[in-house]
């Protein structure tokens, strides 16, 4: 009797064991699961660049699009808009600002090595994703993926939008005849126009027409 009662015993320490152990992994997969999500939250954050303070607190201060350069204005306030030819002396100033700052930077090259293996790789990423998302059903509900009716996305063009589409029956972009295929052969919700989806399959259709001229409007 001692003998089964040990047993017993043994064998509830280890379903108690096996069940804190059990607790232990699905915590740390939680958190995984909650650090992973953060990243790709973070991601899709826009981004927003800081201009500096104007030093006497009260001029406007306008930023170049890189996030690094930037113009006090003396004279104009902060949030009060410039007159056209102030704007374009502001916006002048800013490029010249900024292609000194590039010749410092690069010696007179337009690019830094290390910033195009940064964008190649980054471009590739994103057409990776777009092209997985062009060949999987995921995106629609019937179990049609695009790559059914358009294969390596042939008879794209993107090359050619803007342009006028007769199932739309107005001038679209590229991204509204990819919606346009999405909710009706496919079945499936249209995708915001922010979307990172979106984005990638953007980047994969149009990648496979690199080096085809532009030709907005042609049919």
């Amino acid at each position: 009797m001692a003998l089964v009662l040990r047993t017993r015993s043994s064998c509830g320490d280890g379903r108690q064991k096996m069940n804190r152990i059990g607790t232990l992994l699905m915590a740390v997969a939680a958190s995984v699961a909650a650090i992973a999500w953060g990243t790709y939250a973070g991601a899709r954050e826009p981004v927003r660049h800081q201009v500096p303070a104007a030093p006497d607190g009260k001029s406007k201060v306008v930023g170049l699009c890189d996030g690094a350069t930037s113009v006090v204005v003396p004279g104009v306030a902060a949030g009060e808009s410039m007159a056209p030819e102030k704007a374009r002396e502001v916006a002048g100033e800013l490029m010249r600002r900024y292609e000194e700052k590039q010749q410092l930077a690069h010696g007179g090259a337009e690019h830094a090595q290390r910033e195009m293996r940064v964008w190649e790789a980054e471009l590739k990423r994103r057409i990776d994703e777009g092209y997985k998302l062009f060949h999987s059903p995921e995106l629609g509900t019937n179990g049609i993926s695009c790559d059914m009716c358009h294969p390596d996305a042939s008879n794209t063009h993107p090359e050619t939008y803007p342009k006028f589409q007769t199932q739309l029956k107005r001038i679209a972009l590229l991204r509204d005849m990819i919606n346009w295929c999405i909710e009706n052969p496919m079945e499936g919700p249209k995708l915001p126009e922010d979307d990172e989806r979106m984005k990638a399959l953007e980047a994969y259709i149009i990648s496979t027409r690199k080096g085809v001229p532009l030709a907005p409007g042609k049919h």
